[in-house]
Formats: structure tokens, sequence, C-alpha cells
């Protein structure tokens, strides 16, 4: 455990001691709903909270909790994966749901949190132990799996009639709980990630001379279109367009084949050496800066899109499928683009229309950059999380 200091201010929990919110989150490392909770726990300690954040794993997540001044703690628990779900997973899942609930009985005993904060609909036995200790929970919703099937999206939003309070990261989030869980859908809060991006972004070149420099940023994984993405660079250079596209992130643990696909994928359509593997980086903003455009092509439901929101925050001209989430999060920027999702054709004709009209693109991204900063601010953000969560907290069971 790292301790985390009690900050002035920060009465207000049970028998008058420091309020405790206990942060229950999947994984540990630096993708887009773990920035998300980082935030609201950046928020918490600014306004006075005790926070405890639980999570199965380590990675490059605990530092920047700690740092923010966090407790950290490993606890086993449930984390529903598609792997989970699986009959080989079986196994893994009981003795999760087991050893889970003991580990998690026992910290929660420790911490006597005032609130549950339950970051993603992937950890739901926190919900259910916080409820049998009749402690208040919130949940915060960043899943949309509307392309799954009727019973899948029941049971996945099931567990959240366990929640005092239900705060969901886009009105398209929303929509697919109205379809598979009315009476949480009706409870719903809406409240848009906070993104950090850099105050003064540099604008584009002034001019494209030699590759127009494509990124790609997030999980390398199907459902984010980045085989679409390496399909669209093979149809530019086979038209003679000079490109060159940079992958930014990696696969979860256990997905390397889909990583060795992709790499096998661009050496038979002869652009081995103009699409580059860079892996995960804790920080994408030198990779965005470097961009001329950046590529959002997700084939499957997306319940909001933060990836999109870092390319408007650094001035770059954005291509972004036209379906769920992904929708809400490029509304009204001029320099994004729609295609359909899964179209690499469409993503290719975006791209030149970007080098066509390039300095107008370039002026609309600068432009852009400057909405985005207000509407995803992080104290806006984290000033509405507070309240969510202290909305919920004198609530018990």
């Amino acid at each position: 455990m790292t301790a985390g200091s009690r900050p002035p201010g920060s009465e207000g929990g049970q028998d008058g001691r420091a309020a405790v919110v206990l942060v229950a989150h999947p994984g540990a490392e630096l993708y887009g709903s773990d920035r998300v909770m980082l935030e609201t726990v950046l928020g918490l300690r600014a306004a006075g909270r005790r926070v405890v954040v639980t999570v199965p794993v380590d990675g490059p997540l605990l530092d920047d909790l700690a740092a923010a001044g966090a407790q950290v703690v490993r606890t086993r628990t449930v984390v529903l994966r598609k792997s989970a779900l699986r009959p080989s997973g079986l196994p893994r899942l009981v003795a999760d749901v087991l050893v889970g609930a003991v580990q998690g009985w026992s910290l929660l005993r420790r911490v006597r949190p005032d609130v549950v904060y339950v970051s993603t609909v992937t950890v739901p036995l926190w919900a259910l132990l916080a409820r049998l200790r009749r402690l208040p929970v919130l949940w915060h919703v960043h899943e949309a799996e509307g392309s799954q099937p009727a019973v899948v999206q029941r049971l996945l939003a099931a567990p959240l009639l366990l929640a005092t309070g239900v705060v969901a990261n886009s009105r398209y989030s929303v929509e697919v709980l109205r379809r598979s869980a009315r009476r949480v859908a009706a409870r719903v809060s809406v409240v848009h990630n906070g993104v950090p991006g850099p105050a003064d972004p540099a604008p584009a070149r002034a001019e494209v001379d030699g590759s127009l420099r494509l990124v790609y940023v997030g999980r390398l994984s199907a459902r984010k279109g980045v085989d679409v993405a390496v399909e669209a660079v093979a149809a530019l250079r086979d038209a003679g367009d000079d490109v060159e596209l940079d992958l930014v992130g990696a696969v979860f643990p256990g997905y390397e084949w889909f990583e060795q696909g992709l790499r096998d994928r661009a050496r038979e359509l002869g652009v081995g050496d103009a699409v580059r593997f860079r892996g995960f980086h804790p920080s994408v903003w030198p990779f965005l800066a470097e961009a001329d455009v950046v590529l959002v092509p997700s084939v499957v439901d997306e319940p909001f899109g933060n990836t999109a929101v870092e390319a408007v925050l650094a001035a770059r001209p954005l291509v972004v499928s036209a379906t769920s989430g992904l929708l809400e999060a490029a509304d009204g920027y001029v320099s994004a683009q729609q295609v359909p999702p899964g179209d690499p054709a469409a993503l290719a004709d975006a791209v030149r229309r970007v080098r066509k009209e390039w300095e107008q693109r370039r002026q609309d991204a600068l432009a852009d950059a400057a909405v985005a900063r207000e509407r995803h601010a992080p104290e806006h953000y984290r000033r509405r999380m507070v309240e969510a969560v202290d909305g919920v907290a004198g609530r018990r069971a």
C-alpha cells in the first residue's frame, strides 16, 4: 500500500474522520478509462477526500495514482473480459470470484469507505460487496456494447441495478443502457470525459513536403480498426500518395497474435516500411505533435472517444469513424472528417482531402483545439465527478 496524506478540510466521513472514497478499477495501464479514472481521483483529492484505489494488477497507472495522493491496494477481483467468459476461462473466473470476495470484504472492513466508486462495468463484484455492507455505490459506465446480442447487453447491465447512482461518459452509452436496463438508464447522469491536453498546441507544419504523416493512438485490437488503417495506407501508396503511419499502442496481454497479424499484413501489402509499430507510450503528445493527420478508424461501437478528443486538442486534422460515441466526441469540429467504419477506401479518400486542402484544414484544426480545451477541461470534469460522488455518499442501503 502506498499511503497518501490527508489534506486539510477533509473531514466529513463517518465518525468525524476524513471522508473516504474507495475506487475500484480493473487495470493499471494508461489508456482511456484509466486516464479518466485518474482525473476523478485528482478531483476527489483536490476536494479534500481521502482516496483508496484498488486494482488487481500492477502497471504504470499506479505511480500516477500515488503521485496524486491516493492509497493504492492490489486486490484480486473478477474482471469481465471476453477471455474470462470462455469455457477455458471458467476455472479462473470462479477463483477470482471466491478469492476476490474474501479480499474485497476484508479491504472494505479495513478502509471503512463512505462511498465506493466503481469505475467501469467490468468489475461488478465490488458493487455487490459494497451493497452487502450497506455502502452507497457510484458506478461509472465507460462501455457501450450496442452491437452485442441483447442477452449479453442485459447481462452486462444487470449489476448496475445495485448502484446508488450511475454516471455515463456519453449520451450514446445511455442509449445503449436504455435498450437493456431502462430502470438504470432513467437515472444516469452524463459527464463527458475530461481530457487534459497541451495548453498551447503547436500548429501543424505550414507545408506538407515529403510524406504525409498519419498516426493512430490506442489499443491495437480488431475492434479499433487498426487493420483498416493499414489497408488505407496500402491503397494510398498504390495510388502514388506518399504517406506513412505510426501505430502508438499495444495489444492486451495474450493478444500478441493480432499485432503479428498486422505486421504480416503490412508486409503482404508492400507497406511494411511505411507502417511503424511504436508500442505503448505514457504520453501520446510527442507523437501527435509530429503527426499531420490522426486516424480513429474503429469498426465496433465506441462509448465515447478520448483519442478523437486528443487529436483535436493537439490541433491536428482528424479522420474518425462515423459510429456510436465517436460521433459525439467529434461533433462540432470542422477539422474532423467522419467516414464509414470498416471502409479503407473512404479512409484513404479523407486523407487525400486533408492533403489537398492542407492550409484550410490546418487552420480549422487550430481553431477547434481552443473549443476542445473548454469543452473537455479537466477542472470541469473533476468538479462534476466530485458532485456525483458527494451526491451518493450520504445514502445508505
